[in-house]
């Protein structure tokens, strides 16, 4: 037995929970720090769980999770990695079992509406539903849970950690929280139970039923909107654009606060006719409130023979949101240009100043502008 699996989450002090969490986090290990004898037909490890949302087929059982709606051989995983069929049954490789567990700003999901300033407790197991060529965690989000180092962090340790850390929230973050759907939602239950607030950082590619059951302990969703094209979401990402908007009119329906990233590509998604359309259709789903992040593009995974997004273009996608009358608009991922700071529509003075991932001054009270009183969209308290 390994260190990490020697070591007693209970009696892990700050400092060390912190720089094992570090260590672990999105490394892929050149051997997994836990054991998995046995054959692939063999019954998953302890952390398995037996899934939610699948139905039998004379084919092996169907994962009604996402629109990928994979039908899953004996002894094989989904096309999220980590969903496996075994005797017939799907289970899941991710529930208990992080391979990324840190205390982040929550500045950095990047959430600017809700609880600024606040720290979010941030996990994430392998496996993605999705297959971005611009991934910039494609280390764990295309790699099944056997491949990286993990943590054995079940819902309620990690609802303590939480409580420990003081952190406000739990963020299901850094791959994609679909794939690990039954450990997101058993935590959030105990999370909720605790007053400890539950985020998504999400691409939204589910199926409305399991969103729906889902909705029940968030609170708050930061999904991508990679783009509002069907066919570059199927080139860029194996996805597809409908069920995204889908679940962005969910996640609105039922009170989930939200907020929307849309990256902004190099020859992919910096279209400024297509950006148009995509806020126009935020505008007249009544989503002109929900914060929209238009993010610079760093060459990585796939793409690393793109330049990054010209900042000029970042600009263009801004004014044309805010023209669209989307009211709250960002740009992400460029130090130095006043991006982040969150204006009064009314009167325009800065009521929340950001520098990085920090606040710098909140000239909010009770949620409104004290300068004019214009009450401003968001989880403030």
């Amino acid at each position: 037995m390994n260190f990490f699996q020697m070591m007693n989450f209970q009696d892990m002090n700050k400092r060390d929970f912190l720089k094992y969490s570090l260590a672990a986090s999105g490394a892929i290990a050149s051997a997994p720090l836990m054991s998995f004898a046995g054959s692939a037909t063999e019954k998953p490890w302890k952390w398995s769980k037996e899934g939610m949302f699948w139905s039998s087929t004379p084919r092996g059982p169907k994962c009604l999770i996402c629109p990928n709606e994979c039908v899953i051989k004996e002894g094989e995983t989904g096309l999220c990695h980590n969903r496996v069929n075994y005797q017939g049954k799907i289970y899941s490789m991710a529930y208990g079992n992080p391979c990324a567990v840190n205390i982040d700003p929550i500045e950095k999901k990047p959430f600017n509406h809700f609880l600024p300033g606040s720290k979010a407790f941030s996990i994430g197991t392998a496996g993605c539903n999705l297959a971005c060529m611009n991934c910039q965690n494609w280390t764990i989000s295309q790699v099944s849970p056997k491949e990286t180092r993990n943590y054995d962090l079940m819902p309620d340790q990690l609802v303590a950690k939480a409580r420990l850390e003081k952190c406000q929230s739990i963020a299901y973050t850094y791959s994609e929280p679909i794939s690990f759907y039954e450990y997101t939602l058993d935590s959030s239950k105990l999370a909720r139970k605790e007053g400890i607030k539950n985020i998504l950082v999400t691409a939204g590619f589910i199926h409305e039923e399991p969103l729906r059951n889902w909705c029940k302990t968030i609170d708050a969703a930061r999904v991508d909107l990679k783009s509002f094209s069907n066919d570059i979401y199927l080139k860029l990402s194996a996805g597809a654009l409908q069920p995204v908007l889908d679940t962005l009119k969910t996640f609105a329906e039922m009170g989930v606060w939200l907020e929307i990233i849309n990256l902004v590509v190099p020859s992919w998604t910096d279209n400024l006719d297509m950006i148009k359309r995509m806020c126009n259709w935020l505008v007249e789903n009544k989503l002109e409130n929900a914060p929209l992040h238009f993010d610079r593009f760093h060459p990585d995974y796939k793409l690393t023979q793109l330049s990054s997004t010209p900042i000029g273009i970042l600009t263009q996608a801004r004014d044309i949101a805010l023209a669209s009358g989307i009211k709250y608009v960002y740009i992400g991922n460029v130090p130095g240009l006043d991006g982040q700071n969150t204006i009064c529509p009314k009167c325009k003075t800065i009521v929340v100043e950001r520098k990085g991932f920090s606040v710098v001054q909140n000239n909010l009270g009770k949620g409104a502008c004290n300068k004019c009183g214009e009450k401003i969209p968001g989880v403030w308290e």
